[in-house]
């Protein structure tokens, strides 16, 4: 077996070698490719069904939660939800070559700018195989190299996977080595490629807290990434509490595990003897336990309709804690500018959201409140490249840099600049005319 160091730079190698290729690609190749891609799922679902099986049984054996066992599954269903990604990513618009903006200067000199690939983008994953298919369809619709490591857990699935994106690439001419899978378990293969700088432009870690985390720590090349998504609802003194109760309640229930469903629920004080005593009802029913602050507990623990509610007091922790549970922290506020002060200090600048009549406490709170999506009136649970109309995300970013919220196509690519000019010459030095030949 090839050592870990040349296994390594071999497959950064052969995504390497494809770029010049890829960025010339005609739009054509890459989406009939996606859509061929899309029929083999179909074709080939008995196939992958079989190998996500062995995947399967693996987690099974090894005592795995219930919780990562689901999201290892592959059926009909999911294998479906995969060729829709592939089918929205061809029928969307290719931003690569395409030129944003075009100026004039006093020298004639046209500049403009152009949007390119990244390059060469790693991407480090867990146990979902629909990442594999998610994030390949990206790359390869925005002309980058693609290089997938997805968890040992999913080796057989995302094997699968990716023999029928090659299959695909193949029928179609699209550059197969620029779909590159790490199909060896060992982690120091990850610490060598994110190691390799001018060669790997973009990594992008897509699980948990200590996943991304870890990868950061090692990365000597660009990091894509957030950590934790502590999302915060506020609802304002002005809400229309109908639609209050139905946000809180999809932000936490609808699917607690995923890191843009709501952990912090902050109140007026002003609702805590009507919308609070019918919200915590509602939530004690859907089965969420709630830490709350001394006067949302008193609200509860005084009202006898509320005893089949689990409800216990908030430590200053559980205002940071991403729960990915049935948990809910509750915190009472005076005022919008407490509840924006609350967000700052205690989310992790994912999506926050506030439900509020109020026209200018909502363009205030969009405004004001520094997250990579800002909500009025809607559930946090949207925060997603595929909600969004973006046909698939690679992830979600919370840093500060071209890419921010869901990273879709526009977000894989970078502008550069490009000028045109007809001879034009800084400051008019030119060869001195007693040198022209």
């Amino acid at each position: 077996m090839m050592e870990i160091k040349s296994y390594s730079e071999h497959k950064v190698e052969l995504a390497k070698a494809t770029l010049r290729r890829l960025v010339s690609l005609n739009t054509d190749v890459k989406n009939r490719t996606l859509l061929m891609a899309a029929e083999l799922l179909h074709e080939r679902k008995d196939y992958i069904k079989e190998e996500n099986a062995k995947d399967v049984e693996y987690a099974r054996s090894q005592g795995l939660s219930s919780a990562l066992v689901d999201r290892l599954l592959l059926n009909d269903k999911r294998i479906e939800g995969m060729a829709k990604v592939l089918r929205d990513v061809a029928s969307l618009p290719d931003p690569v070559g395409e030129i944003t903006r075009m100026w004039s200067l006093p020298n004639g000199l046209q500049v403009g700018r152009m949007r390119v690939p990244l390059g060469v983008v790693f991407i480090v994953y867990e146990a979902r195989p629909n990442v594999t298919i998610e994030a390949a369809s990206l790359c390869m619709k925005s002309s980058n190299a693609i290089l997938l490591r997805g968890g040992k857990e999913a080796i057989n699935s995302n094997r699968a996977l990716v023999e029928i994106l090659h299959q695909a690439c193949r029928e179609t001419g699209f550059p197969e080595d620029a779909v590159q899978f790490i199909d060896r378990p060992e982690r120091e293969i990850v610490w060598e490629i994110l190691k390799m700088e001018g060669k790997v432009d973009v990594a992008i870690p897509r699980g948990g807290e200590s996943l991304i985390r870890a990868v950061a720590e090692n990365a000597r090349v660009p990091v894509i990434k957030h950590y934790k998504g502590v999302c915060n609802i506020y609802v304002d003194e002005e809400a229309d509490l109908k639609k209050a109760y139905h946000i809180v309640y999809n932000a936490k229930v609808q699917r607690p595990s995923v890191c843009n469903s709501v952990e912090n629920l902050i109140i007026h004080r002003s609702l805590l003897n009507n919308f609070w005593v019918k919200m915590a009802d509602i939530l004690g029913k859907a089965g969420v336990e709630l830490r709350c602050d001394p006067e949302s507990l008193e609200v509860i623990k005084s009202t006898p309709q509320l005893s089949h509610v689990k409800a216990v007091p908030a430590t200053e922790e559980d205002y940071y804690e991403e729960f990915l549970d049935l948990i809910l922290a509750v915190k009472t506020v005076d005022s919008l500018d407490e509840a924006i002060e609350f967000i700052e200090k205690y989310g992790s600048k994912h999506s926050d959201a506030i439900v509020t009549e109020n026209y200018s406490k909502a363009m205030r709170f969009i405004r004001e409140v520094d997250s990579a999506a800002v909500y009025v009136n809607a559930s946090t649970r949207f925060t997603d490249g595929n909600e969004f109309g973006l046909g698939a995300e690679m992830g979600i970013s919370t840093d500060k840099i071209h890419a921010r919220g869901p990273m879709a196509l526009e977000e894989l690519t970078i502008q550069k600049f490009i000028a045109f000019g007809n001879g034009q010459l800084r400051d008019g030095v030119g060869v001195p005319q007693e040198w022209m030949p």
